[in-house]
Formats: structure tokens, C-alpha cells, sequence
């Protein structure tokens, strides 16, 4: 099978592969197209620390069922069903006593960042049939491939606790926070505010229903309360470095709450006094639950909002290189960029 292949940090390339035979109790999915997140570009360039050289990257995936190994019942997973995959794989001891909360789980491997695991810029992946989730034949299959961002936006607005009619501040129009304005609105949050320095993500944010602030055109936190006549209930900041934490500070009102999902840097500075004397609730949020990427998926099946602005562009895996390249240099895209691993119609290899 063909695959992209990191071959140093700022390099990939396409190598052939062998395809993976399930194993007892697993699934192979033949991968039609995987997106390209964040944490892959900080793969790519080695500034993250969590990808090697030699690795094959990629977990926002979808694709069909391809293969079954021993005991998984194929009335669950029919071959040739439309599906992704739950990236985030506990071992079989762990599975119960970590049940809902399978992100914490201390054995847990995430597929995509751990090294020796072949991942989904490849043809062919294997999975555990429990990480196997159908997306129905309704759907556009590439919609499928969001799903994974769509269910990281779902752990944070539940972990930031939103609920209906309470306001929330974005920082950061990407992806991510481009899926946490979905997955706010499935909540029933009244106003979304996102901070995004890029006018097309703004305008793509726009599009999904939010009030958008450039936070070139002044302090956020005062564009904030002229906007809502005061500060938001919540912030969720989908960035992660210390301009915008400190916006989410600023912005959210006294016993606020502000949700740290971005992963921009791994240490930020804090204004404690800002947390402790206003009693704002500053919580982590990262990948997510089973049932969270169940949701997820759900939203897609039934295609809650119109999921197509959010891809921007399909690649095909020859070019993931040059785009890698693109990206990391500062020319990001407004939306998804995914990367066509196979279609339908392609000869086996």
C-alpha cells in the first residue's frame, strides 16, 4: 500500500508499504481521505516533540471498512460501509474502568501520534473494532474526515460546561475553533463571539453563524463588551499561547470559565491574579471521549449544519509534501485541507 512517510522533519515522502492483516477483534479501514490537523504540521516541522522521523502520520480519517478479523460481527461493521475511526485506542484491560472518560485512560495510544503505529496517510489502517464508527451513505463521505475536530469541539464545550443561552468567546478561527461554533451551537450557546487574525477564517466563521472580531482592530476583551454590552460566560481558547489566553482572561466576566484546548505552546504565561481574585475556572481539555466522538459523528450523519465550507481544498498524496511545506510557512487555508489517500475505484495493491 502507498503511504507518506515522514523522512526527516520537513520532508515526506510516498513509500509502498505492507497492508496490514486484522487481527482478532479488529477492523481494517481502507482510507479515502485524512485531514491535515495542527499537530500534524508541528509533526512535520519537529517543533512539538511527538512525531519522529520514519513515521506515518494521520487521524482525521475516513474511509470504508475493508476487512474483518476473527470475532468481529459483520452485521456491526458491513464491508464497504462508510466509517471512520476513534483514533484515541485503549487496551482491553482499561476499556471498562475508563469507560467515558477514555482519554485519560494511562495506557491509551493515540493513533496518528504514536510512532509505531501506521496511521492514516496510508491506504489501509487497523483498528480495534470498538475505535470503528459508521458515518451512514447520506452524508458526503469527505465530510467524514471532520468528524475527529467536530468531537475534540465536543469534549471542550462539555468539559468548559456550556449550556444553553450562555455567551462564548473563540480565540482562534481554525478548524478547531471553526468545529467548537458547531459544537457550541448543538449546545444551544445564544452568542458566539471568535477572535481570528485571518480575514478568510473570519469570514468562513461568519458563515457558521459567529460575531467575529479582528483582534488587529483593538483589545479583544473591549470589542468584546462593546459587542455583548459586557463580558461572555465562557472562553474557549482554541489556540494556545499566551496573547490569547490572556483574552480569554480579560474577556470572560467574574466566575467565569475559560477552556484550554489549543496546544500553540507548551508553557504559557498566566496572570494568576486574574483567575484568583475574579474566581475564573480555567480547565484542560484534550482529544476526547468515546461518546463525545460518537456525537460527533452523529452531527455529520445527520448534517446538523452545512459541513462543506469547512474543507477547503482535497489534495492528493503526491502533493501533501509541497502543502505541508505551504502550511508550515505561514499560507494556512481557511478551512480543512485534506489529503485523497484512495477512492473507490482504484485497483487493490
Amino acid at each position: 500500500m502507498r503511504a507518506l512517510v515522514l523522512a526527516d522533519f520537513g520532508r515526506f515522502v510516498v513509500r509502498d508499504l505492507a497492508r496490514p492483516v486484522p487481527g482478532e477483534g479488529e477492523v481494517v479501514l481502507r482510507i479515502h481521505a485524512t485531514g491535515i490537523c495542527g499537530s500534524d504540521l508541528h509533526g512535520y516541522t519537529g517543533e512539538n516533540g511527538r512525531r519522529v522521523p520514519g513515521q506515518v502520520m494521520g487521524h482525521e480519517s475516513v474511509g470504508w471498512i475493508d476487512a474483518l478479523g476473527d470475532g468481529v460481527d459483520e452485521a456491526r461493521y458491513p464491508l464497504g460501509a462508510p466509517a471512520t475511526f476513534n483514533p484515541v485506542v485503549v487496551p482491553e484491560d482499561e476499556v471498562e474502568l475508563y469507560r467515558g472518560n477514555e482519554q485519560q485512560a494511562p495506557g491509551r495510544v493515540v493513533v496518528g501520534v504514536a510512532a509505531d503505529v501506521v496511521s492514516a496517510f496510508a491506504e489501509y489502517v487497523a483498528l480495534p473494532a470498538r475505535n470503528i464508527v459508521l458515518i451512514g451513505e447520506s452524508a458526503p463521505l469527505e465530510h467524514g474526515a471532520l468528524v475527529e475536530p467536530l468531537a475534540v469541539a465536543a469534549h471542550a464545550v462539555r468539559r468548559a460546561g456550556l449550556t444553553a443561552g450562555m455567551t462564548l468567546l473563540v480565540l482562534g478561527g481554525g478548524p478547531v475553533g471553526q468545529s467548537v461554533i458547531v459544537a457550541a451551537q448543538q449546545a444551544g450557546v445564544s452568542r458566539i463571539l471568535v477572535s481570528e487574525v485571518s480575514a478568510a477564517r473570519r469570514a468562513l466563521c461568519a458563515q457558521l453563524g459567529a460575531v467575529t472580531i479582528d483582534p488587529a482592530g483593538g483589545p479583544v476583551h473591549g470589542q468584546v463588551r462593546s459587542i455583548l454590552d459586557g463580558p461572555v460566560d465562557c472562553a474557549i481558547d482554541a489556540v494556545g499561547v499566551s496573547p490569547t489566553l490572556r483574552d480569554a482572561l480579560e474577556s470572560t466576566s467574574l466566575g467565569g470559565i475559560v477552556c484550554l484546548v489549543g496546544m500553540g505552546s507548551p508553557r504559557l504565561e498566566l496572570d494568576a491574579y486574574s483567575v484568583s481574585t475574579a474566581e475564573r475556572t480555567v480547565v484542560g481539555s484534550f482529544t476526547y471521549s468515546a461518546d463525545d466522538f460518537r456525537h460527533a459523528a452523529g452531527w455529520v450523519r445527520d448534517q446538523v449544519v452545512d459541513f462543506a465550507p469547512l474543507i477547503s481544498k482535497v489534495i492528493d498524496l503526491d502533493q501533501a509534501d509541497e502543502e505541508f511545506a505551504r502550511q508550515t510557512s505561514g499560507s494556512a487555508t481557511a478551512g480543512k485541507v485534506l489529503v485523497r489517500v484512495s477512492t473507490r475505484g482504484e485497483a487493490e495493491r
